[in-house]
């Protein structure tokens, strides 16, 4: 249930509920599900929600997902940052993979490329071969 009128508002009348913090959650959960490029999402969402909670503040009204909005975009904002960090360390095997995978044309060939990576980058980061995610 919420406070907004029943009526159409007059003109000048104010909302009873500030609703650009479901924006900004909406931005910052689609930044979370395009990472790298969701930065900037999450970057907007971040944005967003802190100008609806401070509407809203000077309005005393409510902002509902404002403050969820800028959680879920300093959450997108680390996700991505740890994915291009795993990007930047691992780029030579990861372009290493492409080229295999570019020219396996069998099934076989492409499992070949996929275990020559994972125990590349086993080799590398030091975890037991079974634990590297890759391919995703």
């Amino acid at each position: 249930m919420t406070k907004e009128p029943t009526e159409p508002r007059t003109e000048g009348q104010q909302p009873t509920v500030e609703r650009g913090g479901l924006w900004g959650l909406l931005f910052s959960a689609a930044g979370l599900l395009l990472p790298p490029f969701g930065a900037l999402l999450s970057v907007v969402g971040i944005s967003q929600g802190w100008r609806a909670r401070r509407a809203a503040r000077e309005r005393e009204v409510p902002a509902p997902g404002a403050l969820m909005s800028m959680v879920l975009g300093w959450a997108g904002i680390g996700f991505s940052a740890l994915l291009l960090a795993g990007y930047a360390v691992f780029w030579n095997e990861i372009t290493a993979y492409q080229e295999c995978s570019a020219q396996a044309h069998t099934v076989s060939s492409q499992e070949s490329c996929v275990e020559t990576v994972r125990e590349t980058i086993s080799e590398r980061s030091g975890l037991p071969e079974r634990y590297v995610p890759f391919p995703a």
